[in-house]
């Protein structure tokens, strides 16, 4: 923050973070750091956060499941790089994992497959070991578990030999 500037009154930051809070879903976490990086002491903080929560503005289980039904759908994200997103924004454990049951294992199994066969598409030398190696490693990087993970790198590479 600039050294210049006064920090914000608390009425400004409450206004300033419900505007935030009413465009999107926001965690908690970030609202806080945006409050610290306005110049709000902690008890201040503390105090629009609880009158943010207060008035519905936020939202910790809401915004949990606005997170992972997001980065599922749109960024095809698994499980363990959700959960890890959300503690990095500092939603706690137990909302995490309520918010991860929202994910039909059908449609999680689905995604991933479909993920992979674009994967396999631009992968050279696929009898190797290296190819099969390299698709697990570009499941696991989307935080799908390695047994799931393992499960569908079998069955992409095995429609693939049989298309052949």
């Amino acid at each position: 923050m600039n050294s210049d500037r006064k920090p914000m009154s608390v009425a400004q930051a409450m206004n300033r973070a419900a505007a935030l809070c009413a465009r999107s879903e926001q965690a908690p976490g970030d609202i806080r750091e945006k409050l610290a990086k306005w110049g709000l002491g902690a008890d201040d903080a503390r105090q629009v956060l609880a009158q943010l929560t207060a008035q519905g503005f936020l939202n910790e289980e809401r915004f949990a499941r606005a997170f992972v039904k997001d980065r599922f759908a749109f960024n095809g994200w698994g499980r363990i790089k959700i959960a890890y997103q959300l503690r990095q924004k500092g939603v706690s454990g137990e909302v995490i994992d309520e918010a991860l049951t929202a994910i039909d294992d059908t449609q999680y199994r689905e995604r991933l497959t479909e993920l992979l066969r674009a994967k396999w598409r631009t992968v050279k030398n696929r009898e190797s070991r290296a190819a099969w190696a390299a698709m697990m490693r570009f499941a696991t990087s989307r935080g799908f578990e390695t047994g799931i993970a393992s499960e569908c790198v079998k069955q992409v590479t095995r429609i693939d030999a049989q298309d052949d």
